[in-house]
């Protein structure tokens, strides 16, 4: 029987072996579940303001404030559910304080991300309200002008030394599951070509 198969699924078994061997190596040993894992933390450098954790009962709302201070700049702010359960779910009012509304957002996933153009100085009210139906603890990140962030470029920002590796042994994982999936099969088409040359002698 051909044997290419197999060799087949031992690259793959490798791939992913470097993959899992990567991903070890650059999450931090504390981290337990991707409950653990702050996107502030893994993207340090990037955000002008992290509040801190922010409790929320089901039906209540907290508020945060952030003063804008760049003009004709789009601001990223994000909020981050922490120890996110599948039942959680936050409604988030934005606006100024002169009443403008910047929108309101919802939000069922670990973590959300929007950008708003600021035209110019001003102070954003952000009104969180947990509609779900558990305690929600949250975290609010604010990031002006992205573009001229040194976070990729700094060889020693936690994007380079966490995210792009995690990315990286995404992409080995993925790959290294295809290659062994194709060995398989090669396996399965050479067991049936044997069993049909059997019948035929």
């Amino acid at each position: 029987m051909k044997k290419h198969g197999f060799v087949i699924i031992i690259i793959g078994l490798i791939l992913i072996g470097i993959s899992l061997t990567i991903a070890a190596l650059v999450v931090p040993s504390g981290i337990t579940g991707p409950g653990d894992l702050s996107t502030a933390n893994m993207f340090e450098g990037l955000f002008d303001e992290v509040t801190n954790e922010i409790a929320i009962m089901p039906g209540d709302s907290a508020y945060v404030s952030y003063d804008a201070f760049l003009s004709e700049t789009p601001l990223l702010w994000g909020v981050q559910i922490v120890e996110y359960s599948p039942n959680d779910s936050l409604l988030i009012d934005v606006s100024n304080i002169f009443g403008d509304n910047y929108g309101k957002f919802t939000m069922s996933e670990p973590v959300l991300f929007e950008s708003l153009h600021v035209t110019q100085s001003d102070t954003l009210n952000f009104e969180i309200t947990n509609t779900g139906s558990q305690i929600v603890t949250v975290v609010v990140m604010f990031s002006e002008d992205q573009e001229n962030s040194d976070v990729s470029s700094n060889s020693d920002s936690s994007v380079m030394n966490m995210v792009l590796p995690l990315l990286a042994s995404g992409f080995l994982l993925i790959l290294g599951m295809i290659v062994s999936i194709i060995g398989v099969v090669i396996i399965l088409v050479d067991l049936k070509n044997k069993f049909d040359d059997e019948r035929n002698y």
